[in-house]
């Protein structure tokens, strides 16, 4: 192989196998030779010449020797270290390609191996950035690749605050593809499906995931969805903007394109892939039925326009007043006495009639109206709770359910505080109930919400204790005063053992925390004999009463108090 005539004496070094291998060696090896010249120089001078004594000879020879090599040693460790920027640079280069590690080189040297270095360093960095791009987006589109919509749709999926969250994939086909790429020239065709790019790009949003599947297909995937509403009218959206011409060299270009779309169901670990192969099922629905856009199956869609016409009746049903709030009374399992009262939503349709809260309160926490729900039901809750205090009823505390929304509301502790003045309602008689789930999130933010609530003097339940994370490290950490039991664990406690066990731990776990114990779904005599021979302080269940509006509620708050004077007399 010819090479530059510079390296000529790189080249002749490299025939030796001691040097074949390490470029320092030849440095070295040229250092050393270089350096004892003079000393060879001065051997041979007083081998040819008879004019110095033996003595004299092997003096000025031992010196020379010596400051030869002190010499040599100085200037080959020099040398070692000056050769460090060439060594690193190439040390670098491996480890980019053995692992496409990004280097750390320094940039701040003028010289030629300090331009060697920053050079390297912004070379291996554009390219790597290179290397992403080809691997990651699409060359015609400039859009992401399939396998960056994967990559980051499964991270989204992945993440455990994103469990209860729905993600709509829309997959985009243009319509007789194959008759317009025959019709239109290949520079012509690809304009074309540039400019659909373009204009897909300015109808989704921030948080959108925007890909190119093939040339005729893209996908989209909508990460936050606030209602149903909102994938409608994306789709919509992304037809009338495609309906409109393109321009393309002076020629005008109408297409049309088929939508199909699918939605995760909570709680269902659908991968990306099953996603899209879903999108693609509904897609060609909508190709078979010549419609413009289909959702995955039948019964979805069913399920979709149900959820949808719920959601657009949701939106007056506060206004309309018909938000009614039932109560459950919570009985002291010793004293059979009323201790408190549970506030339970529920929505009064005037067609539809009591519509279940599992059906309308995922749609309110969906699209936000929660917030404005919640905080009407804890106003009505505390006045309510003063009016029967007003009337002169025993004095119970009110139960009142906080949503994750509600929960993360910068101003909760501003609202609390305005209902209780308002409601003229003691904090003490004001409990506020949340789960798990809506603690974890931010572990140090919902300790700070928690103690702040509870230096208003309000009382802290953990609801539906057992069925989440349930870390006693996080549990000392949240200053509750009552941890309810779930009613799934209360319902098997007679016949399934690891339902007694899970319920006595929580018991024993309550009172080793000083805390009050609540069992919910208490049914029958038995689970309530098993759970007062536990030591569970309060109990709340169809066995004492169903959730009843106010005026049912007054009868069991007066029979309450007429067995408490009996009990004193």
């Amino acid at each position: 192989m010819k090479h530059n005539h510079q390296l000529y004496l790189y080249s002749f070094l490299d025939h030796f196998r001691l040097l074949k291998k390490s470029y320092p060696a030849k440095i070295m090896f040229v250092a050393f030779v270089g350096t004892h010249v003079p000393l060879l120089t001065l051997l041979l001078s007083f081998l040819i010449s008879n004019s110095y004594s033996l003595e004299m000879a092997v003096r000025v020879l031992v010196i020379a020797l010596l400051a030869t090599l002190a010499g040599t040693a100085a200037t080959l460790y020099a040398i070692r270290h000056l050769l460090a920027p060439v060594i690193l640079t190439s040390a670098t280069l491996q480890d980019y390609l053995n692992t496409k590690t990004l280097p750390e080189l320094p940039t701040d040297f003028a010289d030629e191996a300090g331009t060697l270095m920053a050079d390297t360093s912004q070379t291996l960095h554009k390219l790597d950035e290179l290397i992403h791009h080809i691997s990651n987006y699409d060359d015609l589109t400039g859009l992401p690749n399939r396998d960056l919509f994967r990559d980051r749709l499964q991270q989204t999926l992945s993440q455990p605050q994103n469990k209860q969250r729905l993600i709509a994939i829309f997959l985009l086909s243009i319509d007789d593809f194959t008759d317009l790429s025959h019709a239109l020239e290949h520079k012509t065709l690809n304009l074309l499906l540039r400019a659909v790019a373009q204009r897909l790009t300015t109808c989704v949003g921030q948080t959108d995931v925007l890909t190119s599947l093939s040339r005729n297909e893209f996908a989209i995937a909508r990460t936050e969805i606030p209602s149903f509403e909102s994938v409608i009218k994306l789709s919509q959206l992304l037809l009338n903007t495609l309906a409109k011409p393109f321009s393309i060299e002076g020629n005008s270009i109408r297409i049309t394109v088929s939508i199909g779309i699918t939605i995760n169901e909570l709680n269902q670990s659908n991968g990306v892939d099953r996603l899209l192969q879903q999108a693609n099922i509904a897609l060609c629905q909508t190709k078979q039925h010549r419609s413009q856009y289909q959702f995955y199956s039948p019964e979805m869609n069913a399920q979709l326009q149900e959820r949808l016409t719920l959601e657009n009746e949701l939106y007056g049903a506060l206004e309309r007043n018909e938000i009614v709030v039932y109560y459950q009374p919570l009985i002291d399992l010793h004293t059979r006495q009323v201790t408190a009262v549970e506030a339970l939503i529920r929505w009064q349709h005037p067609t539809m009639g009591l519509v279940s809260p599992a059906q309308f309160i995922p749609i309110a926490e969906a699209n936000g109206l929660i917030v404005p729900i919640g905080e009407w039901v804890l106003r009505t809750a505390c006045a309510q709770n003063r009016a029967w205090q007003l009337a002169g009823l025993s004095a119970i505390r009110i139960s009142v359910n906080l949503s994750a929304r509600q929960f993360e509301q910068p101003n909760l502790l501003q609202v609390v505080s305005q209902i209780l003045q308002e409601t003229g309602l003691e904090a003490s008689y004001l409990e506020l109930e949340v789960t798990e789930s809506l603690l974890m999130v931010d572990v140090e933010r919902s300790v700070k919400t928690l103690k702040q609530l509870r230096e208003l003097g309000i009382w802290l339940a953990l609801d539906d204790f057992g069925t989440g994370y349930s870390s006693l490290n996080y549990l000392k950490r949240f200053p509750f005063n009552m941890l309810k039991i779930d009613r799934s664990f209360v319902h098997d406690v007679m016949s399934n053992p690891d339902s007694a066990a899970v319920t006595d731990a929580i018991i024993a776990l309550a009172k080793s925390l000083r805390l009050n114990i609540t069992a919910e779904g208490v049914e029958t005599q038995e689970q309530l004999e098993y759970l007062e021979m536990r030591g569970c302080d309060e109990g709340q269940g169809f066995y004492f009463s169903p959730a009843v509006p106010a005026e049912k509620i007054i009868q069991i708050l007066q029979q309450s108090s007429q067995q408490r004077e009996t009990i004193a007399a």
